[in-house]
């Protein structure tokens, strides 16, 4: 006679059970990760400070061949 004993399914293991809580906690944190990521990039998106201020910088045209100059002595003070 043989015994009707039958293993437990895998899915049953504790082995199986640690396995399938890691991958949902892992998968979780990345779903927070992108979603945090995706939020801030967004914020930054819509300040366009930089963007008016790089435009504005590439539009001037320099007289000197691309030099600032300062011209602090040509100009003559009267005390």
């Amino acid at each position: 006679a043989l015994s009707a004993q039958t293993e437990a399914p895998f899915y049953e293991e504790w082995w199986f059970l640690l396995v399938m809580a890691l991958s949902s906690l892992i998968l979780i944190l990345l779903v927070v990760f992108v979603l945090v990521l995706h939020g801030q990039s967004k914020k930054y998106k819509n300040c366009s400070t930089g963007k008016t201020i790089s435009n504005v910088e590439e539009s001037v045209t320099l007289d000197n061949g691309g030099f600032t100059a300062l011209e602090l002595n040509s100009r003559h003070l009267n005390i």
